[in-house]
């Protein structure tokens, strides 16, 4: 097959669950045998790849696509991705056909897509979250910005249930996630088909200071800030009085505190998994997959996380990962890794047997390959 896709952003360097994501998909699928193009706008900073067309754009600014919104109804985070330029590039990729589908990854890139929906050509929607219970989320703690982010939140559900009827079909990646998306929209054709993942991948090769170091990857998402300001203020305190050798690290975002180093967001996610760390995933607000907790699996590093974090990825306490939902319950988790002798090498063991399970590439190319098949067969 002959596949377009359309992101947000560009897969390569993968630094970043989103990217993660759409890089291992795309490899999937090329090692399957197919052609697959990306469309993307660069965000200052994609440089050149195999089967990428970047274009020199970025998101408007907030002001501006609050504005856009208001004026076209729209929700602003669609409003801030409707690139002009990026549309023309699709354009001018479909003129080079023919193509058996485009794929949009993500909401946002689904404006893009208009000319792939005038030429009457298979349109399926990755969705990697549901947008707008993301937003509703955040509402939910937003404080003053709360209303706002409320209104938001409702107008992209109505903007999102639409997509969903609008295109072929919809690919989510979880469970739940497939069933939140047919609540919204229960005409769409809407399917589970997993994160490709590797079952295993090199960790960084020196350890990081600290008995135990522990780490988090905060950069990005605001959701990822939030939940590792939460972890610094109430659980990490914790930590330190029963463990005071101790030591947290950040990356990409300045959260300060005793026994806390900051690093910035690193160019190589391989960096955060050093040998004998914990990997820390402390969300409160979540849809889709964490991206970093399959990465720590692959990279032998084990997992620590909320509830909320672990959603969609059929993980059991005590099987491929420790859950706690509070400050009191992270700081047991992190405890019994320390204490409990051989607990961390079961614990990525059993996240290694889940990503070979669950996540393999060649399988999830074949579940990408039905879905692709029925949409062209059936358009």
């Amino acid at each position: 097959m002959r596949l377009l896709w359309v992101a947000t952003k560009p897969p390569w360097p993968p630094i970043d669950g989103g990217r993660w994501v759409l890089a291992e998909t795309v490899a999937c699928l090329r090692a399957a045998g197919h052609e697959v193009r990306v469309v993307a706008p660069s965000l200052g900073t994609a440089g050149a790849a195999e089967g990428l067309t970047v274009v020199r754009a970025g998101p408007r600014p907030w002001p501006v696509a609050v504005a856009c919104a208001l004026r076209r109804g729209w929700p602003v985070t669609v409003a801030r991705h409707e690139l002009p330029a990026v549309r023309r590039a699709v354009a001018e990729a479909l003129a080079l056909g023919p193509w058996d589908a485009v794929v949009a990854e993500q909401l946002q890139a689904l404006v893009q897509c208009q000319p792939a929906l005038e030429a009457g050509l298979p349109l399926v929607l990755r969705a990697q979250n549901v947008e707008s219970d993301l937003w509703a989320a955040a509402a939910r703690s937003g404080g003053l910005a709360g209303p706002a982010l409320s209104f938001e939140a409702r107008r992209l559900a109505r903007h999102e249930a639409a997509a969903l009827e609008r295109v072929s079909a919809v690919a989510a990646l979880t469970t739940e996630d497939a069933a939140r998306l047919r609540e919204l929209a229960p005409r769409a054709c809407v399917r589970v088909l997993p994160a490709p993942f590797p079952a295993e991948l090199p960790g960084a090769e020196a350890p990081l200071p600290g008995q135990p170091a522990l780490v988090i990857l905060a950069g990005g998402w605001r959701p990822n800030r939030e939940g590792a300001l939460w972890f610094v203020r109430q659980a990490w305190p914790l930590v330190r009085a029963r463990h005071p050798g101790a030591r947290l690290h950040v990356y990409g975002a300045d959260l300060r505190g005793d026994g806390v180093t900051r690093h910035a967001a690193p160019a190589d996610s391989r960096a955060a998994f050093a040998p004998g760390s914990l990997q820390i995933v402390p969300l409160r607000i979540a849809s889709g997959v964490r991206v970093k907790i399959l990465e720590a699996w692959a990279r032998g590093v084990p997992v620590v996380a909320t509830p909320r974090a672990a959603a969609g990825l059929a993980a059991e306490d005590g099987r491929e990962l420790l859950l706690a939902e509070d400050p009191p319950g992270l700081a047991r988790a992190v405890g019994r890794l320390v204490e409990e002798h051989g607990l961390s090498a079961r614990l990525v063991a059993g996240g290694r047997a889940l990503l070979s399970d669950r996540h393999a590439p060649g399988a999830v190319a074949r579940a990408w390959e039905e879905l692709l098949a029925d949409v062209s067969s059936s358009g």
